[in-house]
């Protein structure tokens, strides 16, 4: 089940708040617990089994890390905690790198391990990350040991953010957990911010997506250098609104369920750098990357040899969490190498510049970097990149690349303003009065025409889910 789709909007989600909001306070985390499994096992029925393992493993874990802990007996917390990671990280690597090993093994030749054909789990790159990071904080002594199963077996399932993020750490959801309130103005702003994400979602990115798929099945022979760009920024936005729109929905229903996650991006395509870039893009991938790989590897605190490695180790993981293919990797490599280089020999440089340049700058490293992460075929990646930067069999452009150019300009133009903050501060400058008689319009305009494209729609993915 997915967020945008009209059993979800229609009858999951009212059903939910209505039982959800008439049930005492004292037993909303075992309610939702319920809607939680329902709403993850409506797609996967079969692996709800490992949510209920995961659920188990990491609950008795972080209550042996406490005994231990409480006994004085630190040995034990690690042995706890290290077999927590192993287990979840097991998980991951049975589910998700079995068989891309296996075939990159037998590829060359090494045959031993089988190629299994295992279905991914939704979202477990997501919620192995989560759950993982819970006896990690309880052994650093930041989060409390969770005794009750029912509200950290509600922490796990959470389904606003379960298959898609973001990635939510225990330790700023405990209190959460079981202290959370409830208001009108609360739910009122959960609406907002979720009908704004479905938005996103529907009416920009499952439009711009079709014109990426138009250009990534195209042939190489009949792709141009212009339409190649294209078909990129298409991606690059799509990716953007697919992802961001989630992330608002997730933000949004949480909202409404009386939570408050943090933001998952702040306007990423306004970057300067690259690094800054990151610093707004998937903003809770890179806050668990940076506080439980790259800090214990030793962070900043190490010479310079070793800086690099861990940069270099942090990216590769970077890369290989989002799917298992050789395309991930290098995406990741990109990126770490690009970070590299800016922070010891380009920002200061990057800074001297005017704006404009740093903006193309990091947008055009950015784009390229999209070409990367969308194609996973090396040899149609080669192909593709070769096309983008001139060597396109198909010469500078075709009457394809005018008809797509055409056809999508209404829409390229509105999503590349709603990737600004444009909008935002405008709202911001307007009177209460105009805003209190706009809103309603608008979130109703955009809940209608969402509910009208997804009455006709057979295109509706999420991107971000095989993730």
């Amino acid at each position: 089940m997915v967020f945008s789709s009209l059993y979800f909007l229609f009858a999951y989600l009212p059903i939910v708040l209505l039982i959800y909001y008439l049930t005492p306070l004292k037993w909303r985390n075992l309610v939702l617990l319920a809607f939680n499994l329902i709403f993850y096992g409506w797609g996967e029925p079969k692996y709800i089994l490992i949510m209920f393992a995961s659920i188990a493993i990491d609950y008795t874990h972080g209550m042996l890390v406490a005994r231990c802990q409480e006994k004085g007996d630190d040995r034990g917390a690690r042995r706890a905690v290290a077999s927590s990671v192993i287990f979840n990280l097991g998980l991951l690597f049975f589910f998700k790198y079995w068989d891309f090993i296996a075939k990159s093994l037998a590829a060359v030749g090494l045959g031993f391990m089988p190629v299994l054909g295992i279905r991914l789990p939704i979202g477990i790159s997501f919620y192995t990350f989560q759950t993982m990071s819970y006896t990690i904080d309880v052994y650093r002594r930041d989060a409390r040991c969770q005794r009750n199963i029912v509200t950290f077996g509600t922490f796990v399932t959470l389904f606003p953010q379960l298959i898609a993020g973001p990635i939510i750490k225990y330790k700023d959801l405990d209190d959460q957990l079981e202290h959370r309130t409830h208001s009108p103005e609360q739910f009122a702003a959960g609406v907002q911010i979720f009908v704004v994400g479905l938005a996103k979602k529907v009416l920009l990115a499952n439009n711009l997506g079709m014109l990426w798929d138009a250009y990534k099945a195209m042939p190489t022979e009949q792709l141009t250098v212009v339409g190649a760009w294209l078909g990129v920024l298409a991606f690059s936005l799509q990716l953007y609104f697919d992802f961001s729109g989630y992330s608002d929905m997730a933000v949004g229903l949480g909202r409404m369920l009386g939570f408050e996650f943090s933001p998952n991006f702040n306007y990423p395509y306004i970057s300067k750098s690259v690094t800054e870039f990151w610093r707004r893009w998937h903003i809770s991938l890179g806050s668990w990357f940076r506080e439980y790989l790259y800090i214990p590897l030793g962070g900043n605190r190490v010479s310079r040899p070793r800086l690099l490695l861990n940069l270099l180790i942090v990216w590769a993981a970077t890369g290989i969490w989002h799917g298992a293919s050789w395309n991930f990797l290098l995406w990741g490599l990109y990126f770490g190498v690009l970070l590299v280089l800016e922070k010891f020999l380009l920002l200061r440089r990057l800074e001297k510049l005017p704006a404009v340049l740093q903006h193309i700058y990091a947008l055009f490293l950015v784009l390229v970097s999209w070409a990367i992460f969308a194609v996973e075929d090396f040899g149609h990646l080669g192909q593709y990149l070769a096309a983008m930067f001139g060597g396109a069999q198909g010469g500078l452009a075709d009457g394809a690349f005018g008809y797509y150019f055409r056809s999508y300009l209404p829409t390229l133009l509105v999503s590349c303003a709603a990737s600004l903050p444009l909008g935002a501060r405008l709202w911001g400058k307007l009177a209460e009065k105009p805003k209190q008689i706009l809103l309603p319009v608008l979130l109703l305009a955009g809940l209608v025409f969402s509910t009208a494209y997804l009455v006709d729609a057979t295109y509706n993915p999420f991107l971000y889910f095989r993730f």
